[in-house]
């Protein structure tokens, strides 16, 4: 819910979400898995959270599947960024430690752009 941000719930909605995602996996097939987070309120707003916000929630992410399979299966699980990533933006978020990768939307149409966003990620790559 968009109203979930201003409330306060992002860490009590995004637990519940990968819980129930995570609940019936075994923990190998779990470590192949890539999740995408994306804050409901960016999507389609051209908004983003700020790169700390997504590494944190991100970092959350991870956390909660390690307290349900273990610190190794949340390694090999791969956390993507998306929300409203562009050539202009998606430094900072590569940078950041959590997050393995992005989700591309709307720039993915462009391929300039798409092209800029690769350049940048590898260049930023933490």
């Amino acid at each position: 819910r968009i109203g979930g941000r201003r409330a306060g719930q992002t860490e009590s909605v995004v637990t519940r979400q990968v819980r129930a995602a995570f609940q019936s996996l075994a923990a190998a097939a779990a470590g192949r898995a890539v999740i995408a987070y994306e804050p409901v309120w960016a999507i389609g707003t051209g908004e983003h959270a700020s790169p700390e916000e997504a590494n944190r929630v991100i970092r959350l992410i991870r956390d909660t599947v390690a307290d349900m399979l273990g610190s190794e299966t949340a390694a090999a699980v791969r956390i993507l960024y998306g929300g409203s990533v562009k050539p202009d933006n998606i430094g900072p978020f590569m940078a950041q430690p959590e997050i393995d990768g992005a989700l591309v939307g709307g720039a993915s149409l462009d391929a300039k752009a798409f092209a800029d966003i690769i350049q940048q990620a590898e260049v930023n790559a933490a």
